[in-house]
């Protein structure tokens, strides 16, 4: 498999960057099962994002004039909120607040205990039943250091729309580091985004080619 190392800015860059990719260098393929199953994905092997400044404002991607932007700071605020809300409704299967909740004030209190030379506090999201459900979660882990005086984030997705997804993912969870740095009293640090499954369905295409500026 190819491995796609990209190093940004801020979000909006890493977006950018990250269209370019997938429409240039994604293996195209039709789904089998899962979501739009039937239709086509642009997919990138393996991809590695380093973002160096993910708190820059806005955290929306600054799309070209004309093209829809693929997030709002409201949607993003929302999901955040999801993130640390523990609450399912009875319709839902799982949400990534059932299992983070618990854990981000776990982390902020045991970087607090135990100081910021701690490597163990990695959160996970899923478990031995994800297998068989349905749609499994898509965010597996967000694995955190804290190094050079600022809260970092490692983030796995096993599988991520790059378009409906990746921007408004992204900035949650930027805000959910802001949060946790400013609790246990460090600086807002880096992302480092890893997935083997960033992808644009084909009913985002012509989009992305806008966004990634191609001729």
């Amino acid at each position: 498999m190819k491995v796609t190392n990209l190093e940004a800015r801020d979000l909006s860059e890493a977006f950018f960057k990250c269209c370019r990719a997938a429409l240039t260098d994604g293996y195209e393929y039709v789904i089998d099962s899962g979501s739009f199953e039937g239709a086509r994905r642009k997919e990138l092997d393996f991809v590695v994002v380093k973002i160096e400044k993910p708190g820059t404002r806005p955290l929306v991607p600054d799309v070209p004039q004309g093209v829809p932007a693929p997030s709002s700071i409201d949607y993003i605020e929302e999901y955040m909120s999801y993130l640390v809300t523990p609450d399912k409704q009875p319709h839902e299967i799982y949400t990534y607040g059932e299992y983070l909740a618990p854990q981000v004030e776990a982390v902020i209190q045991r970087y607090k205990k135990d100081g910021p030379e701690c490597n163990q506090l990695c959160m996970m999201v899923g478990g031995l039943e994800s297998m068989d459900q349905e749609h499994p979660p898509c965010l597996r882990l967000i694995d955190t250091r804290i190094r050079y005086g600022k809260l970092h984030f490692v983030i796995y997705f096993r599988s991520w729309d790059l378009w409906a997804g990746f921007p408004t993912n992204l900035g949650g969870l930027q805000l959910l580091k802001e949060h946790m740095a400013q609790e246990i009293g460090v600086a807002d640090g880096e992302m480092i985004c890893v997935s083997k499954g960033l992808h644009l369905y084909d009913h985002s295409w012509e989009l992305a080619e806008q966004v990634a500026r191609l001729d």
